[in-house]
């Protein structure tokens, strides 16, 4: 087992981790360690929201926005501290040389999407935001010698004593063992749409986190939060990654059209194409139902050849791969998983419940979304906490743990047929822990996961495939439980009965 030593461990590569990284001292020793290249922050077409002013009534209208995405649920300091930071974080983007881009004026060019009254918005390479961003913080990264990047590791525990963090272990694909002790550790390891058959998110987004987490006893919560992405393109294979058709899209004036081509969203909701994701997701698979069909399409032909290649060119571009012009043709989409709401609670700098732990992204929960995300305020939630993350850590001596012992329980490595049991709990999850919950289906779908949780428990193994497959059912076993303890209907948390 090879060990290594840093002021600051950061777990996972994603906007999260590496915007953290960037405002950390560069004084501080700092290990960076990634499971895989992909990663959500990359994969963002949308945009970053935030009103780049002072105005209190402009940025009083940012936080009633995020409430009313988020049924008051949220915690109103966490989504005052989200506005108010959001101007020196973007300033400090563009500081860093992202090209956002610009107007006919030459000045920065703001796009609306659902559930925002204003145009807010800040996008790069038209709909390749994410891949802009994280391309020009991964170059800075660089050139920061105090930060070592790790490859190819997966967390499976993190190292606590006491209710005290002093760093994490992981393993490779070759079932290779790496400890990393830490001063200081930052969970940033993304979504988790790895519980579902299909998801906007990588294969790899498994809830590593989250699960490590609940395993330390560190404290979670709104995990019953989970958002589906209304409009996705529609591919007919259940289990896959999908691409999604931005809701920039709609934000630009696209309709939604049933099977017999007609809109419908004015059936369910006054602010039409541009009502909140779990508003539309909800309307969609209602009209799949009366219309018995798979699909809806968005119709976004009105809106020109030249327009939708200049502000949509991955859109446009995969939509073509796949013998779709978007100029001419209706494109097929449904909702599919897209972003965790909940996670391990965190407070307005990112602490948890565990001393020298913090978390940031997407596995965190700062209570900013309350039940249900607003648009384009994920990729503001990584850099205005991970900003208050690096200010933490900053301010405080770390003290450096410089030895410890290897007390890794021995287990065996025989292999047993894991990819079967994370289907199945995908499947379930897909069909019981969806859009549109009940309590008979939470109950089974709770059986179910909570036998294949103690059978994995019961039968440890030290492997990465192991791991990853009880992170699956850990995670997916907290969202059942917190689904079936709230009885009420609230955001993207629907109980039909």
């Amino acid at each position: 087992m090879n060990n290594y030593f840093c002021d600051v461990l950061i777990i996972g590569g994603g906007l999260a981790g590496i915007y953290t990284a960037l405002n950390i001292n560069e004084s501080k020793k700092i290990i960076i360690v990634t499971k895989e290249s992909d990663s959500n922050s990359r994969l963002a077409q949308g945009g970053i929201a935030g009103e780049i002013c002072v105005d209190e009534e402009v940025l009083a209208g940012h936080v009633e926005d995020t409430l009313i995405a988020g049924a008051g649920l949220n915690d109103i300091q966490a989504v005052k501290v989200l506005v108010k930071e959001a101007k020196e974080n973007l300033e400090r983007l563009i500081e860093l040389g992202v090209p956002f881009d610009l107007n006919n004026e030459g000045k920065l060019a703001f796009t609306k999407e659902g559930g925002h009254r204003n145009r807010r918005i800040l996008h790069a390479g038209g709909d390749q935001t994410g891949r802009k961003i994280m391309e020009t913080l991964i170059n800075h990264l660089k050139n920061r010698p105090n930060i070592t990047l790790l490859k190819d590791y997966m967390m499976y525990d993190l190292m606590c004593n006491d209710n005290e963090c002093f760093g994490a272990k992981f393993i490779n694909k070759e079932n290779k063992d790496v400890v990393v002790v830490a001063g200081a550790t930052v969970i940033a390891t993304g979504g988790i749409g790895g519980l579902y058959q299909a998801s906007t998110n990588p294969r790899c987004a498994t809830g590593d986190g989250i699960a490590s987490a609940i395993r330390a006893q560190v404290e979670v919560q709104d995990l019953e939060f989970v958002q589906f992405h209304p409009t996705v393109f529609w591919v007919n294979n259940e289990s896959s990654v999908r691409f999604l058709i931005s809701e920039a899209v709609r934000g630009e004036g696209a309709f939604l059209l049933n099977r017999y081509y007609q809109r419908f969203m004015e059936k369910y909701d006054e602010r039409l194409e541009l009502a909140p994701r779990d508003v539309v997701s909800r309307a969609i698979v209602r009209e799949l139902e009366l219309t018995e069909s798979d699909y809806v399409f968005i119709d976004a032909r009105h809106l020109g050849k030249a327009f939708l290649e200049k502000r949509f060119p991955t859109i446009y571009a995969k939509c073509l791969e796949s013998g779709y012009q978007m100029e001419k043709d209706l494109i097929p989409v449904s909702p599919v998983e897209h972003f965790g709401i909940g996670g391990i609670k965190i407070d307005l700098n990112g602490k948890t419940s565990t001393k020298n732990l913090y978390a940031n992204g997407e596995c965190a929960s700062s209570g900013v979304h309350g039940a249900n995300r607003l648009a384009s305020n994920s990729l503001l939630e990584c850099v205005v906490f991970g900003n208050r993350i690096a200010k933490s850590i900053n301010n405080f001596n770390i003290i450096n743990i410089t030895n410890i012992t290897d007390d890794q329980v021995k287990i065996s490595k025989e292999e047993a047929d894991y990819q079967s049991i994370k289907l199945d709990v995908q499947s379930i999850m897909s069909r019981e822990v969806g859009i549109i919950r009940t309590e008979k289906g939470l109950k089974n779908a709770e059986i179910i996961v909570q036998n294949y949780y103690r059978n994995l428990v019961n039968n440890p193994r030290h492997l990465k495939d192991y791991y990853e497959c009880l992170n699956v059912v850990t995670v997916s076993l907290a969202i059942i439980k917190a689904a079936l303890t709230r009885k009420e209907s609230i955001g993207c948390h629907y109980r039909e009965d």
